[in-house]
């Protein structure tokens, strides 16, 4: 007798089967529209369509179709996987992180094979693009927060600089949130999670309800939900004993689809966000060990986050082809305070205040002529950054209080065309290519003793003389624009109807720009005169060779990718200690090769289970030094033999579910999850670095009819990781940086610091429980 499931199958086994398809692609998993309301087993959603919508053409494919490397979630797997932000995704894929960078909570510090940044300064552009529901957000800031009723995301690696354009060198990460359904339906979920060993903090809870269907039948649809969240603060800070981590969130959200005519359709969305809490859980590593969540910090900082975001989409059947048009708008405020010294005595506090306001709108036209496949269109982007610094020092230190920041004015302009040409039944050619234009004209003024002023006021100076430091400046003025093309070329031969190769070379650039967080004066103008006030953008070619694999009965899935990224003119920022506490600078520092292979397979065994196993391998090398990275004051073979920072040399995992019928149209499923990642360089001169860890993440789930149960645990090991590790000013400029496990001495991936850092902590072991309704 078939062994039947349900929908929570489908989500546990859309999940699992997401994750296996990571490395040369996956996809939105979608069963049949004809099968959504039945009864399935494992096997048979397996069976269903895997689609993708990166591609931006009219009609979607099927993954094992296209020559493309997508990792994908539609809703069910997301829910299955427990997701409560995108960081929450980091351990599903080889080769990916998208982690926080810890600094700043909800600032974005995703890699994807080796490109990523170390920061949270905002005028440094991305190098993996976000892009919610089509709109592409112009900064990092604000992204890696709770979310809800997704539709799917989406994680395309390697350059994506013909479709998404410029600041999409490592990847793209595509967040779609639900659409408006012509039916009437509802979701209602909560859960409750927590630290279950001793000395940590108390428990998250949270509760979401979300209700769609029509207004007006077949013409006007709605969708309208909100989510809240209160988290009583994981860690234990053992400077008062207090728990911390505190943070309480509210999302709003809203749409609307209108059909006015066939062949016309338009989705107006909006959310309000806002979310407050405590500040970083920073350790010193002068002080504790880096393998426990022990810290203890006088300054329990905040965060406060307020978003206003808006899109909407337009699609227009044109004869066989479509128009699409997608706005967007985003107004994001952020107020931040940190412990930066992470020490239970006062040394080094600071305050940030960022406001953000940018607009966007992308115009595209699909349509297949032939045997030719074309899309093109063209993109515009605008965005206003204000940003504050306040360093606070106690007067042994410094004597007064450290402000500074910058102001700039970004402006995007971009058109794209691109085609696949099938020269046989079986050989397909692609070619595309894009023109960008960016401009930005910026202030900054230097993070300096002075007077109280504040850049986002605009009152500031940029210009003139520090009247506390003799011959200082106080900051400049400066505009310039980037422009150039960017091309791609592909082929893709399929052997039958089972089995494919792919490949493509593809260039994309990331844009110069400016740095905020300038706390050497003297040195960076030395610097800036014979390299200019800017850094400039960064080049990227990327050569990737695929294989897709899969049975006729889609028992078994085969996906292998290699690649080999070629970067010149590479952007990073070199983080020193020093007396202002940390001397962040950007330049374009090296030109490096990244090889690397990745792959992972699925296999279902009988009707009951299916097994999933990934891998990720990374080298990267420096091929040209152009800076001194290493911090010894010269440019020699010492800098070329560092590691590249957020290149794990490898990640690999494997997972197994498990469908068991209990009754008539009830079922219990079973999944496990295990993920490792290598240890990697946080900082150019690897004195900063990341551990290696073992992720194990588990769930178990019991349906009956529309009501679902589930327990779970997320870092069943306890794996001990960070946001970030950065040394603070050396133990002969500042003593009392140190500790009693600082060495006094820098050395490449050492256990104990020269002096302390600022080491963010991420949490540990969590476990919870969640209770989802449909109706």
């Amino acid at each position: 007798m078939p062994i039947k499931s349900n929908k929570v199958v489908r989500a546990f086994s859309g999940g699992m089967s997401a994750i296996a398809l990571a490395a040369a692609g996956a996809g939105v998993a979608h069963a049949q529209e004809a099968a959504q309301d039945q009864e399935q087993s494992a096997i048979d959603v397996l069976n269903a369509d895997i689609i993708v919508t990166a591609t931006k053409k009219k009609d979607v494919e099927n993954v094992q179709d296209v020559p493309v490397a997508i990792t994908a979630f539609n809703a069910q797997s997301l829910q299955a996987l427990q997701v409560r932000d995108i960081q929450t995704l980091t351990y599903s894929a080889p080769n990916v992180s998208l982690d926080q960078v810890g600094t700043s909570r909800g600032t974005a510090n995703f890699s994807i094979r080796g490109l990523g940044v170390n920061s949270s300064i905002p005028s440094i552009d991305p190098t993996v693009g976000v892009f919610v529901d089509g709109v592409y957000i112009g900064v990092n800031n604000g992204l890696v927060f709770d979310v809800f009723d997704l539709g799917s995301v989406e994680v395309a690696r390697g350059p994506q600089g013909i479709l998404y354009g410029r600041n999409t060198t490592g990847g793209a990460v595509l967040i779609n949130t639900g659409d408006p359904t012509p039916e009437l339906r509802g979701n209602f979920r909560t859960f409750y999670e927590g630290p279950i060993d001793s000395g940590r903090g108390s428990g998250n809870f949270a509760a979401q309800a979300v209700v769609s269907g029509p207004l007006i039948r077949d013409v006007l649809n709605f969708k309208v939900g909100g989510y809240v969240n209160n988290d009583e603060g994981y860690f234990k800070n053992l400077f008062n004993g207090k728990d911390f981590g505190k943070a309480q969130t509210q999302i709003l959200r809203g749409a609307l689809e209108f059909l006015p005519t066939d062949g016309i359709r338009m989705v107006a969305k909006a959310e309000y966000f806002h979310s407050e809490g405590d500040g970083p859980a920073g350790q010193n590593h002068g002080l504790y060990k880096r393998d426990t969540f022990d810290f203890a910090i006088d300054n329990g900082g905040f965060y406060k986050n307020r978003t206003w975001f808006a899109t909407h989409k337009t699609e227009i059947d044109v004869g066989d082809g479509k128009i699409t048009n997608i706005f967007g708008f985003r107004d994001y405020d952020a107020s931040t305070g940190g412990d930066i010294d992470a020490k239970p005595v006062f040394i080094f506090h600071s305050n940030t205040l960022f406001k953000q306001r940018q607009y966007s709108d992308e115009i595209r036209y699909n349509n297949r002529f032939g045997a030719l496949d074309f899309t093109a269109g063209g993109f515009w982007f605008t965005q206003d950054l204000r940003y504050d610094e306040l360093r606070f020092f106690p007067t042994f230190i410094s004597p007064l209080t450290q402000i500074g920041g910058g102001r700039q004015d970004h402006d995007v302009l971009g058109l794209f065309a691109s085609g696949d040409f099938d020269v046989t039944e079986k050989l397909t050619l692609t070619a595309g290519i894009r023109w960008s234009k960016e401009t930005k004209d910026v202030a900054v003024t230097y993070i300096r003793p002075r007077t109280n002023c504040s850049v986002v006021a605009g009152t500031c100076p940029t210009s003139g003389t520090n009247s506390l430091i003799p011959n200082e400046n106080n900051g400049f003025k400066d505009k310039r624009t980037w422009e150039n093309w960017s091309p791609k070329l592909g082929f893709q031969y399929k052997f039958n109807g089972d089995a494919q190769v792919y490949g493509n070379w593809t260039r994309g650039f990331r844009s110069g720009g400016y740095n905020f967080r300038i706390t050497n004066a003297r040195a960076f103008e030395a610097v800036a005169a014979t390299r200019g006030l800017s850094f400039d953008e960064e080049q990227v070619d990327s050569y990737e060779l695929g294989a897709k694999f899969q049975t006729p009965d889609r028992k078994l899935t085969i996906n292998l990718a290699a690649f080999r990224t070629e970067v010149g003119n590479m952007q990073r920022e070199v983080n020193e200690g020093s007396a202002a506490g940390v001397a962040q600078s950007i330049f374009n520092t090296a030109d490096a090769r990244i090889d690397g292979i990745e792959g992972e397979g699925r296999f279902a065994v009988g009707r009951n289970f299916l097994f999933t196993a990934n891998f990720g391998y990374i080298n990267a090398r420096y091929k040209n030094v152009l800076f001194d990275i290493s911090s010894d004051g010269v440019v020699n073979a010492a800098d070329k033999a560092l590691e590249l920072p957020r290149t794990p040399k490898w990640t690999y995992g494997f997972g197994v579910l498990g469908d068991f019928p209990v009754g008539e149209g009830n079922a219990i499923v079973a999944r496990a999850n295990f993920q490792h990642r290598d240890r990697f360089a946080y900082t150019d001169n690897n004195f900063g670095w990341i551990t290696a860890s073992d992720n194990l993440d588990a769930s178990l789930s019991y349906k009956t009819g529309g009501l679902t149960f589930t327990v779970y645990g997320r870092n069943l090991l306890d794996q001990v990781q960070h946001g970030g590790d950065t040394q603070l000013g050396t133990a002969a400029q500042i003593p009392v940086f140190g500790g009693p496990l600082s060495t006094g001495v820098d050395r490449p991936f050492a256990d104990n610091p020269k002096a302390g850092t600022f080491s963010p902590l991420v949490r540990g072991r969590v476990l919870g429980a969640e209770l989802n309704a449909d109706f």
